[in-house]
């Protein structure tokens, strides 16, 4: 079997979804893999170092797509592209399957097996193949960087000659991975860290980083969903949180929101009249920008100021690493596909929890059912 590794298109994207070892490891599963030449030149892999594991380069993507059996990519291919896929063929990428309509449509009509690593359930044996962890783990890291790059003040707590100098005040709304990286990273470097998120059980996780919890007093279960996420919140709970919030948004420097929901519109939690309490100089990272922002301000891979607040939008964080961001998500997509493969061949078993739980087509049919329920919406 043929897998290919196309090079992004996207203007944005660095990432590749394969680097030399696991080409080789590929390989050793008995899969033939090519490569579209300088598919990993901007996580600085050359064309060599891919030769030099075994893999193949082919310089006519359209050519290698017609040919492949197996496609892993960071981000979903053009339609384009998938048009020139063989039936019965298989993709694997990073696709929000209830958004982007028209390549889940695209995929059913040419009867492609298609699986989305926003699927990949959140159970333990699939920690490995969790891309959504590894790529926010990045994105929180950098994001609290980018911030004090931009901030006209420090981040630790200095004593000088010239006085005391405070500690910046960093909050951080919702406390998945991406929040607890950002925790973490905000108090290595000094600053006074407080978060929040609509599940009261990540309060130990919050405060064994040093930050200080926030919760919303609530009686119910609200903000508490299926496989470590987040759900939609009652409307009595957004009006406590929005007070709660104001207060502690209007005396932050630093603003980093994560709140992100797969497959659905980012909750917005910041409106204008908040951003508006904030600080002169203060800064906000929308961190769920790729899904219209948790900020009602937020424009999508831009930096905005209002009223001299910055609000940086930009959707690929983990783009900006691209060296370990590739690293770690080839590691997913290629631990994926080797659960699948067996004796060399993909041995789709539509009673795994991971495979059925990824997949959201396959042989003309879609299989996922909020994937279905979207496209019957459209």
């Amino acid at each position: 079997m043929i897998v290919f590794i196309p090079k992004e298109k996207s203007r944005n994207e660095t990432r590749v979804s394969a680097t030399p070892d696991t080409v080789k490891d590929l390989i050793k599963a008995g899969l033939e893999v090519h490569i579209e030449s300088n598919a990993g030149i901007e996580s600085f892999i050359s064309n060599e170092d891919y030769k030099n594991k075994g893999g193949v380069i082919v310089e006519d993507p359209l050519k290698a797509y017609a040919e492949a059996d197996i496609v892993l990519k960071v981000i979903a291919p053009s339609l384009d592209e998938i048009k020139k896929m063989k039936s019965e063929s298989c993709i694997i990428s990073f696709c929000q399957t209830t958004r982007e309509l028209e390549y889940v449509k695209t995929i059913k009509e040419k009867s492609i097996t298609g699986f989305s690593m926003h699927l990949i359930p959140r159970t333990t044996l699939a920690q490995k193949m969790d891309a959504l962890s590894s790529q926010a783990n990045i994105a929180g890291y950098k994001s609290v960087l980018l911030a004090a790059t931009k901030l006209g003040v420090y981040m630790p707590l200095l004593m000088t000659a010239a006085g005391t100098i405070r500690p910046a005040k960093v909050l951080i709304i919702g406390a998945g991975v991406a929040g607890l990286q950002a925790i973490a990273t905000a108090k290595r470097l000094g600053s006074q860290v407080e978060a929040f998120d609509v599940r009261p059980v990540v309060r130990e996780q919050v405060e064994s980083l040093g930050a200080k919890f926030i919760e919303v007093e609530s009686d119910s279960d609200d903000g508490i969903g299926e496989g470590g996420y987040a759900k939609e919140t009652s409307e009595e709970y957004k009006q406590k949180q929005q007070e709660l919030m104001h207060l502690h948004v209007s005396k932050a420097d630093v603003v980093i929101t994560t709140a992100l929901i797969p497959g659905r519109p980012a909750p917005v939690l910041i409106p204008v009249v908040m951003v508006e309490s904030m600080k002169p100089g203060s800064i906000i990272m929308d961190l769920a920008a790729e899904n219209g922002g948790n900020c009602e301000l937020t424009k999508k891979d831009e930096v905005i100021k209002h009223n001299q607040v910055t609000i940086d939008g930009t959707s690929n964080i983990p783009g900006t690493m691209p060296v370990h961001a590739s690293e770690l998500y080839a590691k997913n997509i290629t631990s994926f596909l080797n659960y699948m493969i067996k004796d060399g061949a993909l041995n789709l078993d539509l009673e795994d929890e991971i495979i059925s739980g990824a997949m959201f087509a396959h042989r003309g049919k879609i299989t996922n059912k909020q994937t279905s329920t979207a496209l019957e919406e459209l």
